[in-house]
């Protein structure tokens, strides 16, 4: 049996790799408690002894604002570490995969974004990922940095359980109508993941995400109409337009228009990804609110 080792082990993402490869690999995963990504010394402890054939990080600093104010620890943790973490992979031959994002892009473009597309990040959050990336890839251009963008699941919550959380508690709902990319599935990014890691071992730079396209507010309102449909006895039903520009609370850039083209992953795999509405459908009928 294969050995997979997964960071950032108790995340969104991280949790669902973890869950669904448990059965045909032994899995070995490391949480934020257990691995510091900005301590050079504790990734190679922790890494450099460890055998195994394939690694997925999935650690990051992903809160955008924070990042904006504390760019040190932002490339420490988003950019040296790929660059180190993917140096220990070559150095065992093992296959790495490094989850990036689609906030590499300043959002000008108005059709979906190519892997060959310059990266112009307008955050520090989007420059720290832009350079994991190519730190990666500097260690050895057989790993893959796989994009992804708007990533939902079981295990931990996003946009979509919130904005059924606060439909179950008042009507009073808005949310962003001016900024496009695309809702993502973890189910669906552990299934497309399967065949980068053990048979179609390219590098470079995958766009993983559903397809299609949406606003946060369509995103929003497809979600509840769909727990409406469900029977979830919803306080809100509609979710108002809110502008990116009035959120006087956000200290970063963000980028407008970050839909990603995955037609790299179905010209290799043959596998399409099912749009976004399909995934988020599938998600609602099976969702209960927390307390």
């Amino acid at each position: 049996m294969k050995t997979l080792v997964i960071l950032g082990s108790g995340g969104r993402l991280g949790a669902a790799l973890a869950r669904g490869y448990a059965q045909e690999t032994r899995v070995i995963g490391f949480n934020h408690s257990q691995l510091d990504l900005a301590n050079p010394q504790a990734i190679e402890s922790a890494l450099g002894a460890l055998e195994f054939d394939a690694l997925v990080n999935c650690a990051a600093l992903t809160n955008v604002d924070y990042c904006e104010t504390h760019r040190e620890e932002a490339f420490a943790i988003n950019a040296q570490a790929a660059g180190q973490i993917g140096a220990i992979c070559a150095r065992k031959k093992a296959r790495c995969i490094h989850i990036s994002t689609d906030y590499v892009f300043d959002g000008a473009k108005n059709t979906p974004y190519l892997e060959t597309d310059e990266a112009l990040p307008l955050s520090v959050y989007g420059e720290s990922k832009r350079q994991g990336e190519i730190e990666l890839l500097q260690s050895s251009p057989d790993h893959l940095a796989a994009r992804v963008a708007w990533v939902f699941g079981p295990d931990r919550p996003s946009f979509v359980d919130q904005i059924l959380k606060r439909a179950l508690e008042t009507d009073q709902l808005q949310a962003i109508g001016d900024k496009w990319s695309t809702p993502t599935s973890t189910q669906d990014l552990v299934e497309w993941l399967r065949p980068l890691l053990w048979e179609h071992r390219v590098g470079g730079l995958m766009h993983l995400t559903q397809s299609g396209a949406c606003t946060w507010q369509e995103y929003g309102q497809f979600a509840l109409d769909r727990a409406w449909e469900a029977g979830l006895p919803l306080k809100g039903r509609t979710v108002g337009f809110q502008a990116m520009a009035s959120l006087a609370a956000f200290v970063a850039k963000r980028p407008v228009h970050t839909v990603l083209s995955t037609q790299r992953f179905a010209a290799l795999t043959g596998q399409t990804p099912r749009c976004w509405q399909e995934a988020v459908a599938e998600y609602v009928r099976g969702w209960k609110p927390t307390v």
